[in-house]
């Protein structure tokens, strides 16, 4: 049977980052994928200002009733970026209502990078999102993001193995149980995602070009392809290269471009996308 997924996170209008991404990515991974905006930004929080803002938290929940009258559910749901504690807190109860009962929570606990919390955000959000990591299946974090979760300091390049063995632990402390941890810089050139599975107890670490170029939405774009191909049938270290792929190959096909520094052209990328899904 098909596989149905939900994604959760806003909706930037223009930007190239969240619902705008997740949506194409996972469709063109062949998964029916369903909505439920948090938030309505005219652009994304990276870079614009006077952005406009539409918080959409009391609609969720109506939403969510609508669904279970109809008897919708889904096989994964996978949350980015949520725009107040009260969203964590529906997140969880959506988890609860609308997954089947072999559904899959997959958290990307969009909320910073290089260092500091994206606009908007605080400690007390922080310690929400705690939470939602808790009941995950899988967690997304970028090296910023685990940090901030487990409370450590936030190492961004030359991580040792100690440091990264000690982030999956505390971050397996707090309920996850497999987390894909993204935007390790410990080799010279590349760029490193380790992978710590619950079942097998296995961390493994994987790394590709490092292209130095930083961009807008490569981490959602990443959530996206990863939960796509979880969903086409590819295993969950596959899964991981193959979005780490993709994303590789959008900013490849942005890099030339300096007028486009809001995001990545990952419908350029979508062919090596489906290729690898392929393979």
């Amino acid at each position: 049977m098909d596989k149905k997924v939900l994604t959760v996170q806003d909706i930037s209008c223009f930007g190239q980052c969240s619902t705008t991404v997740a949506l194409p990515i996972l469709s063109a991974c062949g998964v029916e994928t369903a909505i439920m905006p948090s938030a309505i930004l005219s652009t994304h929080t990276g870079g614009f200002s006077g952005f406009t803002f539409r918080d959409l938290t009391e609609d969720l929940p109506k939403i969510m009733e609508h669904w279970k009258k109809e008897d919708i559910n889904f096989d994964a749901i996978y949350t980015g970026y949520l725009g107040s504690k009260r969203q964590i807190e529906i997140v969880i109860d959506l988890f609860d209502n609308l997954l089947k009962e072999d559904g899959i929570r997959i958290v990307d606990p969009a909320m910073a990078d290089n260092g500091k919390l994206y606009t908007g955000f605080d400690d007390e959000f922080v310690k929400e999102m705690r939470s939602l990591v808790g009941v995950a299946d899988i967690v997304l974090p970028n090296m910023t993001e685990a940090a901030l979760l487990t409370g450590s300091e936030a190492i961004l390049e030359n991580q040792s193995d100690e440091y990264i063995k000690d982030i999956i632990y505390k971050l397996r402390g707090l309920g996850a149980k497999n987390i894909i941890l993204k935007g390790i810089r410990n080799v010279e050139g590349k760029l490193g995602i380790a992978v710590f599975e619950g079942a097998t107890e296995s961390t493994e670490i994987f790394y590709i070009e490092r292209i130095k170029k930083d961009a807008h939405g490569t981490g959602d774009c990443y959530a996206a392809a990863f939960t796509g191909g979880l969903m086409h049938g590819k295993r969950f270290i596959e899964a991981a290269k193959v979005a780490a792929e993709f994303v590789s190959e959008a900013i490849v096909k942005t890099i030339d471009d300096e007028s486009h520094w809001y995001g990545v052209k990952f419908e350029k990328a979508l062919p090596v996308l489906v290729r690898e899904l392929n393979r």
